[in-house]
């Protein structure tokens, strides 16, 4: 179970959402075709998903695979995305969460799959907004760790289409996030708009 991992990268995805103003979101963000508008949109529908995928919930909400280009940011943006969050945190934060199955995005797996998945998401675009507004991203190596682990060693890339682009080679001897971002096929180093 990783509820403590989970509500330190939600809490950072808040924090960095207050830090963004509206002027901000057309940005380009390290995600291929997303501007910040769009990364925030897809976060805010994710954590409502993954809150049902917590709770065992089937419908609409688990069993659709996200569309990025069909989800629009609403002008209350910041108040659904830490709605949401807090729902996610809660509904995770239930150890039976964590067992059996569940679904979200239309896949069927074992929850603690997908819990660790939901992990992944706003580690990961926690990171991406850190880089389009151009501040710094901290989160705990424990989190970043359990989202290393999730995707280490990488699968082939014909199974990553449409996920992750191709690895970005790190050294070894980088950061964990570094080497986190890199596997997950961002470069470290994207060049942020300060």
């Amino acid at each position: 179970m990783y509820t403590s991992q989970l509500s330190a990268a939600g809490n950072a995805v808040t924090a960095l959402a207050a830090r963004t103003p509206d002027d901000m979101l057309d940005r380009p963000t390290p995600c291929e075709g997303m501007d910040l508008r769009a990364l925030f949109a897809h976060v805010v529908g994710l954590s409502e998903a993954f809150a049902a995928a917590g709770r065992k919930e089937s419908g609409p909400l688990t069993s659709t695979p996200p569309d990025p280009k069909a989800q629009v940011l609403q002008s209350d943006w910041r108040t659904a995305l830490s709605i949401n969050l807090a729902d996610l945190n809660a509904a995770w934060a239930d150890p039976d969460a964590w067992d059996g199955m569940t679904q979200a995005g239309g896949v069927s797996a074992p929850a603690s799959i997908l819990g660790t998945v939901a992990v992944s998401e706003l580690v990961l675009h926690g990171w991406d907004v850190a880089r389009s507004i151009g501040v710094d991203y901290h989160l705990d190596d424990d989190a970043l760790q359990v989202v290393y682990d999730l995707h280490y060693p990488p699968q082939s890339q014909s199974e990553r289409e449409g996920m992750f682009g191709p690895v970005v080679e790190v050294p070894e001897d980088a950061p964990l996030l570094h080497r986190l971002v890199g596997l997950t096929g961002r470069d470290p180093f994207w060049p942020a708009m300060a």
